[in-house]
């Protein structure tokens, strides 16, 4: 049960609340052990996937003498092999992610519940968990495991993680398609504020490995709304950069050039086949998950 794990963002009964659903792959993936995500190799599970033709040499237990006995050939029966899942976890850790808008908390820390909880969940399904921490480089890599003493390696390094500096989540998501072999669902949480054209060619590189990948792109409600009414400073959280201005001014630009980048960022989404949630920090992030989750269990089924 997760109360035997020790982390101010792992809530036990949110938990036991969303553990009826499963984190499911929404395109096969290449596993160790069997497990119950589809694999991109035929096994010998109960699910039928397809017929071949009969080839000297093949078990003619799998032959399908039904079928013979229609057409007077030899087909053999393909089933759909199942195997385990490595989860990767990514996580922002730049300045940015300090935003803190109201009363909720700041980015990083809605992302630490989400990841925590997606965390044990992996686990207790009896699949892989690994974390990925960048900052202006990658902070800390935990890679997958299954082992609950794993699961508590991963929810100490998230109590211990504080947003500060630049971001390298660019350089970091190319390193991980390159080191990444095997497919694996690769989870990103981040504000995503670098350039869309440059985050494309990331998400394009881990779909060309045939990862799949999903992102929660986390925003706060002032950074959507930009709901100033005075003269304000704003400070660049990833760097020493501040300005003075009157909100009126700018921002209807402000908006125009943040529905830009949005549009941008769910374009490549979807033309990577990705899965994209806006997330704001002033949302139930049990909702988020439950949502996510349900989702992916019905795209599993369409594969």
């Amino acid at each position: 049960m997760p109360e035997n794990f020790s982390s101010k963002f792992l809530d036990p009964k949110v938990v036991a609340r969303l553990m009826a659903q499963p984190l499911l792959a929404r395109f096969p993936m290449q596993g160790n052990i069997s497990g119950q995500h589809k694999s991109p190799h035929r096994g010998s599970s109960v699910e039928f996937a397809e017929y071949r033709n009969y080839t000297p040499g093949d078990d003619i237990r799998r032959l399908d003498w039904r079928v013979f006995a229609r057409t007077d050939r030899f087909y053999m029966k393909e089933f759909e092999a199942e195997t385990n899942l490595r989860c990767y976890l990514v996580l922002d850790c730049s300045g940015s992610m300090a935003m803190a808008g109201g009363s909720h908390g700041n980015k990083l820390d809605f992302a630490k519940h989400l990841i925590a909880t997606l965390a044990y969940l992996t686990v207790h399904q009896g699949d892989a968990a690994g974390l990925v921490c960048v900052g202006k480089k990658t902070v800390f890599e935990i890679p997958p495991r299954r082992n609950p003493t794993h699961l508590q390696t991963i929810l100490e390094t998230l109590d211990k993680t504080e947003p500060r500096g630049t971001t390298a989540l660019i350089p970091a998501l190319h390193e991980l398609a390159e080191k990444v072999r095997q497919r694996a669902l690769i989870i990103v949480f981040s504000d995503f504020f670098c350039e869309t054209g440059e985050l494309a060619s990331c998400f394009q590189h881990l779909r060309f490995q045939k990862h799949d990948l999903a992102i929660f792109h986390l925003l706060d409600r002032m950074e959507l709304d930009f709901q100033f009414d005075r003269p304000t400073r704003f400070v660049d959280l990833e760097s020493s950069f501040g300005l003075v201005t009157e909100p009126a001014m700018i921002r209807e630009q402000y908006l125009r050039q943040l529905r830009a980048f949005l549009d941008g960022l769910r374009t490549s989404c979807h033309e990577f086949n990705m899965s994209y949630r806006q997330v704001t920090t002033d949302e139930s992030y049990e909702k988020i998950l439950a949502d996510f989750l349900v989702e992916r269990a019905r795209q599993a089924t369409l594969v």
